[in-house]
């Protein structure tokens, strides 16, 4: 019972912290970068891809991305994004695509921004400096997405050619479906391990990270479902209201909740650094 009286204190505390800086604002700016970055990030997918050989590389990873979204969040910006891949010319690298790479950084930017207020640090180091960061972010998470999409494309290959060798095993069919969301997990936590020990001012150690980090997750899960199942009932009065721009704000939206809960775990690893220290101080008090 002490126990949970101790991690509903931090809980709470966390969340008047994520008040006092301005999280829910803080959120705000990072869903419309989010959304702002999707398109230029699709584009640079895409030019990468092709210089890869595979247009379908960008496709995938365009599923997988969506494939941590609620069905009923993805389903209505999915034709705008395979609309916008199917109409890329990804053969080579153009300014365009520059000016995208460019503008995708952007929603880096703005997680550095809500971790760096969740942590309470300042970044000494020029504008530029974090910028080019931020850029080399975008590249890596590109060719890592397009690494994991060239295993999705190659999995169910393996796969086929596994039960014409092995007929007894096509009852574990569904072992394919399960890797494809083992795959999407990994990904979204290497992303938060990344984000939370490198992007914001200064180092944690991988155990101060952890309960922000499972934190995320278990509310991610939550309020995905809950959110998903609202829209079920309730996605008719978005059409009513917003028109043809319904789609973009059910989305925006889902991308504001997601992001204040990313800060949410942010402060909550702040919170628990901040105790951690008094009780340290405590016991070295003479």
């Amino acid at each position: 019972m002490a126990l949970l009286k101790k991690i509903w204190r931090i809980a709470l505390d966390a969340f008047w912290q994520f008040n006092i800086d301005d999280g829910w604002a803080i959120a705000s700016h990072i869903a419309l970068s989010a959304l702002m970055s999707l398109f230029p990030f699709l584009l640079i997918l895409t030019a990468m891809a092709g210089i890869f050989g595979s247009a379908n590389l960008a496709d995938e990873s365009a599923n997988l991305i969506l494939e941590a979204w609620p069905a009923e969040v993805a389903a209505p910006i999915a034709l705008e994004i395979h609309s916008v891949l199917a109409s890329a010319q990804g053969q080579v690298l153009t300014i365009g695509t520059v000016l995208a790479l460019y503008f995708a950084s952007s929603g880096i930017e703005s997680l550095r921004i809500g971790l760096n207020r969740a942590y309470g640090v300042t970044d000494p180091r020029p504008i530029w400096l974090t910028r080019v960061e931020s850029i080399g972010y975008v590249i890596l998470g590109a060719i890592s997405l397009l690494a994991l999409s060239f295993f999705v494309l190659l999995a169910p290959l393996i796969w086929r050619t596994a039960l014409l060798r092995f007929p007894a095993i096509e009852p574990f069919s569904d072992v394919v479906t399960f890797w494809r969301l083992a795959i999407v997990s990994l990904l979204l936590i290497v992303t938060l391990i990344v984000v939370h020990m490198w992007l914001p001012a200064g180092r944690r150690r991988f155990r101060d990270i952890i309960p922000g980090i499972l934190a995320t997750l278990a509310l991610w899960m939550v309020g995905g479902t809950l959110f998903g199942r609202y829209l079920a009932d309730f996605a008719f009065a978005y059409s009513i209201y917003y028109a043809g721009l319904a789609s973009t704000m059910i989305a925006l939206i889902f991308l504001y909740l997601t992001a204040s809960i990313f800060i949410y775990g942010g402060e909550l690893n702040a919170t628990i650094l901040k105790a951690r220290a008094l009780k340290q101080n405590a016991g070295n008090a003479p």
